[in-house]
């Protein structure tokens, strides 16, 4: 798996989902893959594993701001697995911290917008197609550290609360959910709201909170 992490060092995005992508902000031009979820693999004769979440620190900032962050987003990410419901057998999934420069450059060549947001999610398109004996490959989550920081100081809560709230986000996009319309985002918000609830995280999407203009789903 760590072979597949990254090509973001050399501009490229992971190259099974290259033509996928989804972003947590407020103009995401997101879509769900094509065919079912990712859950709809059947789970595989030899005997069962957890899902493996690899963290990929692509930038040493992130240990500054917070040491505890790869624990912090694997923490995340494992509730919103199971928070979805089952995942397929010998499952994988990667979280990256990155900074703005790689966000801006994948937001870039992605999505034509040339400019950093806060995370990316590219589900793996080849999920239900790998050979039998071969790791179920859910996709790969990317947040950037200061749009992150910008974001948690601007909405009154700390970056390890948001990184949890990016994370959760970017999981749930690999497992097919998404934003496109009112429905879907209602019941991604209320997913997303249990999870961080599960983590003592508060709702990000609450009447209180100050944050719907830059996290909202659909204005």
């Amino acid at each position: 798996m760590r072979r597949a992490l990254h090509d973001l060092r050399t501009g490229t995005a992971p190259r099974r989902a290259q033509r996928r992508l989804h972003a947590m902000t407020d103009d995401a031009d997101s879509s769900r893959p094509n065919g079912a979820s990712p859950h709809g693999r059947a789970p595989q004769s030899r005997s069962r594993r957890a899902t493996e979440i690899a963290v990929l620190v692509d930038c040493a900032d992130w240990e500054s701001v917070l040491p505890a962050c790869a624990t912090l987003a694997r923490r995340a990410a494992a509730a919103a697995l199971a928070a979805a419901g089952p995942t397929p057998a010998d499952a994988e999934l990667c979280i990256v911290l990155a900074d703005n420069a790689t966000l801006r450059r994948l937001n870039r060549d992605f999505r034509g917008r040339d400019r950093p947001t806060n995370v990316l999610a590219f589900p793996a398109e080849d999920a239900r197609d790998a050979a039998p004996e071969a790791p179920v490959l859910l996709g790969d989550v990317v947040i950037s550290l200061e749009t992150l920081q910008r974001e948690a100081a601007a909405q009154g809560k700390t970056p390890a609360q948001h990184l949890c709230h990016l994370t959760v986000h970017g999981v749930l996009h690999l497992l097919g959910y998404d934003h496109r319309d009112a429905a879907e985002a209602t019941r991604m918000e209320a997913l997303e709201t249990r999870v961080l609830d599960g983590l003592g995280v508060p709702d990000p999407y609450g009447p209180a909170s100050d944050d719907r203009p830059a996290e909202r789903a659909v204005p």
